[in-house]
């Protein structure tokens, strides 16, 4: 599933030819992905205006004239293709089947925005612009890694007392907002902590080394466009190359890149844990 690099990557990516433009026409060639279309959703997208383009955490909130949020969620396998040129002949991503192009954006300026989702574990929702706190899958979000909410300082309050250990709390999206499995790995890594480390003991020093750690690491995959170890690709069909610089995750057996010794694996709350028990403590 992409997170939050991947994500911010797409965000990005539609941004030029989406953000401030009107949506002219919209193709929804489905009556659900994960869930159901929203009530009138075609005609509630229809002739608006994008605003903005957002996101918080894993989810894009797109910002429409209409004071609506339109909230959309790649799942496991949605991806979204732009194409720049009205009147060229749309060429579809080789990692796509154009059966499954489900929702297309027909911009103001020409572009195109075709949305694909081979397992439809995606979904697009609506909710009031002014109460998207309040829109229930963001509500318990905690703060996201490069907001002003987060440093060490918060990860000692919130780990206060936890017993789980600190792999599965920074997946706890509640904690940290946008984290998933490949970031956390690495993040770990570079700070020299285990992954079965009790959360509670990392109060204090710990958490000082973990927390730019974790920042870093974001910043990086963002720059470098994600992580494509599936099917992910950015808005123009590119592969991120972050995974090309990952120091553990999917490394099993292989040698660590600080020690020499070989990359382990374990499994926590049904994640692949993949650390150095050398470097790791």
């Amino acid at each position: 599933m992409p997170e939050l690099p991947e994500v911010e990557t797409v965000r990005r990516g539609l941004s030029p030819v989406m953000e401030g433009r009107r949506v002219l026409r919209l193709e929804v060639n489905r009556p659900d992905l994960r869930f159901p279309f929203p009530d009138r959703f075609q005609q509630r997208v229809e002739g608006s205006t994008i605003v903005r383009m957002g996101r918080r955490a894993k989810f894009l909130v797109t910002e429409l004239s209409t004071q609506e949020a339109l909230v959309m969620h790649l799942g496991m396998s949605g991806r979204f293709t732009v194409n720049n040129d009205a009147a060229a002949e749309f060429h579809h991503d080789p990692g796509t089947n154009p059966k499954h192009d489900h929702v297309v954006f027909h911009m103001e300026g020409g572009a195109t925005v075709t949305y694909n989702d081979p397992r439809r574990f995606g979904f697009m929702e609506m909710w009031p612009m002014a109460q998207i706190e309040d829109y229930p899958r963001v509500k318990h979000l905690g703060p996201e890694p490069l907001s002003n909410h987060f440093s060490a300082a918060y990860l000692d309050e919130a780990l206060v007392g936890k017993a789980a250990p600190i792999k599965a709390a920074l997946l706890d999206q509640s904690i940290i907002a946008g984290l998933g499995n490949i970031y956390v790995c690495e993040a770990l890594f570079r700070a020299g902590i285990s992954p079965r480390r009790k959360s509670s003991t990392l109060i204090g020093a710990r958490n000082a080394r973990l927390a730019p750690f974790i920042n870093d690491v974001i910043t990086e995959a963002i720059a470098a466009g994600g992580s494509s170890i599936s099917d992910f690709s950015n808005a123009s069909g590119e592969l991120g190359y972050f995974q090309k610089r990952f120091d553990v995750y999917d490394r099993e057996g292989q040698p660590c890149t600080t020690c020499g010794a070989a990359i382990k694996r374990l499994v926590q709350s049904g994640r692949s844990s993949f650390y150095c028990s050398t470097c790791q403590r």
